[in-house]
């Protein structure tokens, strides 16, 4: 494993993911699957997230297409907090979520306001009441 990179991820995954989630993630795991945690820290954030080319805010607008595209809803619904963490707008979301119908499916859509509301609601950043 490289340090540096290492280091580098995990200070990237903790800024878009929140400490507490990350610093959980690693407490949960075991021989099993540490050299899991371990390696998609190094290379997914310290590797992918290190490189400065593409901005944090950028770079979790995109991750928010890729994954509604593979269907990955719980990891959708994290990176969709990661992604407001990293200062995307609700209305830059609702774009995000309009081009994932369009070259998704409206089903895919759907399901991707249905968890944009729960987060984005518990977040403060939606009413309950459905007005913004």
């Amino acid at each position: 494993m490289n340090k540096t990179r290492f280091e580098l991820g995990l200070a990237k995954r903790k800024a878009t993911l929140g400490n507490d989630y990350v610093e959980r993630n690693l407490e949960k795991a075991d021989a099993f699957n540490l050299p899991f945690q371990e390696a998609m820290t190094e290379w997914c954030w310290g590797f992918g997230w290190g490189d400065e080319t593409i901005d944090a805010k950028t770079r979790s607008m995109m991750n928010l297409t890729m994954i509604a595209a593979l269907g990955k809803m719980e990891e959708w619904e994290l990176h969709l907090n990661g992604a407001v963490n990293n200062g995307v707008t609700l209305d830059e979301i609702r774009a995000i979520i309009h081009a994932i119908a369009i070259y998704c499916g409206v089903p895919q859509g759907v399901e991707c306001f249905r968890i944009a509301r729960t987060v984005l609601t518990a977040r403060g950043l939606l009413n309950a009441d459905n007005s913004q």
